[in-house]
């Protein structure tokens, strides 16, 4: 008799053929329906809570999806559907990760049926391409004028907690960020920054056109503004160097100490005479600044902020046109940044401070305002989409109407050209076109509609008007043209949500076997 044969190692786990789709298939199926009751304007919080007691609450399916901490490799597929999409278009995320459900939900009963996986796959790609079709054929052909910009910012932040009251003028801030940064047709996103503050409503958000940094000063004695200010930006510590190898010295006498300790005081003077005679009015530095430095600096008239954050500091030197200088040695007037104004201003027990015009007139601040942490942290995600979508819409192929109306028009076409598609393919193609039906499905059963009778009436009007969404009006919500309303996404959201949700279900549809270790 042949003696058995191991190749994998002891404890090692092994799930094949169909249990290994089945599993997979369940585990995404999982996390999508984790966050199906998200989508929408009425779409619903969660709040998660972690093992150090940590609370997030939150609507934006990237985050809940990053905050559930899961494990299962297949569904971790669906956790990186969403962060894909948050990355490329900076919104849809609950939407890629619904339709990556559905996708695998259809695909299970394919395989039931006992169609081949490879089969499936090659339906599902075609189904992709015949929804790019689609989207493309839904581009509204309007200018995207500032009108219509704000309409696609308060289509992405609405049911984000944001609130109906403000939701139109934190749209507002919002292109008017993007605007102020736009340098032709190039948009620098990096010159867009987010800063939160508790104490106020969210109405007092505002759009403060510099750099905003959470810092204060490095001496009560420093001035607390400072006009047509000379801005110096260090990479470097302000305090007695210190060699790289470690020495002795012996101190014999007084005269010896005294002198030591005067030698040391005129390097630390000297940083401050040096920045002084340069004209530089402020200084911020990413490291640390000796409070004998800081003395002699506020003596000196210069306000200077210590241990700045690195991407604060990359901030304020793109900004302010300033070099980051790691030496004192053989600095120009060129390695300065110039602004119209610094000043600092208190917010509770905390000092923020404000780096405006000139320069830094180049980037801009939205300074988010809420009653407490959560509701600003909600606030930052929300706009944080917004400032994407917007940009996105400029960028990426323009807009097309919300509310499921592209949805209705994909699953339209494509069950259209499903029809000449021969062989078993055509099968997994009109499945795709039912995965894409539950997403408006999913938006009326959020608002309060039947989804059967909302999905009718969706088909019923497109078909007549070329246009129908599902809106969130009245108690209920009713089936409109979403277009009138004003919610309008970007079509690049669209494309990327089909596009990564394909690929993330195809992949998962082809595994046969699980090997796991121990």
């Amino acid at each position: 008799m042949q003696q058995p044969l191991f190749i994998l190692s002891e404890g090692s786990q092994r799930t094949r053929g169909q249990a290994a789709q089945d599993s997979n298939i369940r585990a995404g199926k999982a996390v999508a329906n984790a966050v199906r009751t998200t989508l929408g304007p009425r779409g619903m919080d969660k709040m998660l809570v972690d093992s150090s007691g940590t609370v997030v609450i939150t609507n934006d399916g990237a985050t809940i999806l990053e905050e559930m901490d899961i494990e299962h490799p297949a569904a971790q597929m669906i956790v990186e559907v969403a962060q894909t999409q948050e990355e490329e278009v900076g919104d849809g995320t609950t939407t890629a990760a619904v339709l990556t459900g559905e996708l695998l939900a259809q695909a299970e009963d394919l395989l039931d049926a006992d169609l081949h996986p490879t089969v499936i796959v090659e339906g599902y790609h075609e189904g992709a391409r015949l929804a790019q079709e689609a989207i493309d054929a839904m581009v509204l052909d309007i200018d995207l004028d500032d009108e219509i910009l704000v309409q696609v910012a308060e289509s992405s932040m609405t049911g984000k907690g944001t609130g109906d009251v403000t939701a139109d003028a934190l749209a507002k801030l919002v292109v008017d960020a993007v605007r102020h940064v736009a340098d032709g047709e190039k948009i620098n996103r990096d010159h867009i920054r987010l800063l939160t503050r508790t104490g106020a409503s969210s109405s007092a958000t505002e759009l403060v056109e510099g750099v905003v940094i959470d810092k204060e000063r490095a001496n009560d004695n420093m001035p607390k503004s400072v006009e047509d200010a000379t801005v110096a930006v260090l990479d470097m510590k302000l305090e007695v160097r210190k060699g790289e190898s470690k020495a002795e010295y012996n101190i014999t006498s007084v005269d010896q100490l005294n002198a030591a300790i005067a030698a040391e005081d005129t390097e630390l003077r000297g940083y401050a005479k040096t920045l002084s005679e340069a004209g530089v009015d402020v200084v911020f530095c990413s490291k640390k600044i000796d409070d004998r430095v800081a003395g002699y600096l506020a003596d000196a008239g210069i306000l200077a902020f210590k241990n700045v954050k690195s991407s604060d500091a990359k901030a304020l030197a793109r900004a302010t046109g300033a070099k980051r200088l790691g030496s004192l040695s053989d600095i120009d007037k060129s390695d300065f940044g110039h602004v119209d104004n610094v000043h600092v201003e208190k917010y509770g027990d905390d000092e923020l401070t404000f780096i405006e015009g000139g320069d830094a007139a180049k980037s801009v601040t939205l300074f988010l305002r809420g009653g407490t942490e959560h509701v600003v942290d909600e606030l930052e995600r929300a706009m944080e989409d917004a400032v994407d979508v917007v940009i996105a819409a400029l960028n990426k192929g323009g807009v097309v109407p919300g509310a499921g109306c592209t949805e209705i028009a994909i699953s339209d076409h494509i069950r259209s050209e499903a029809a000449g598609i021969t062989g078993r393919k055509q099968l997994a193609v009109e499945a795709f076109a039912d995965a894409i039906d539950a997403l408006p499905r999913t938006l009326a059963e959020n608002t309060g509609m039947d989804p059967i009778d909302a999905i009718v009436d969706l088909r019923a009007m497109f078909d007549k008007e070329g246009r129908a969404g599902i809106i969130a009006h009245g108690q209920k919500g009713e089936v409109a043209d979403p277009v009138e309303y004003g919610i309008i996404d970007p079509a690049a959201v669209k494309r990327e949500a089909v596009e990564s949700a394909t690929e993330a279900a195809t992949m998962i549809v082809r595994i046969d076997d699980v090997i796991a270790a121990e």
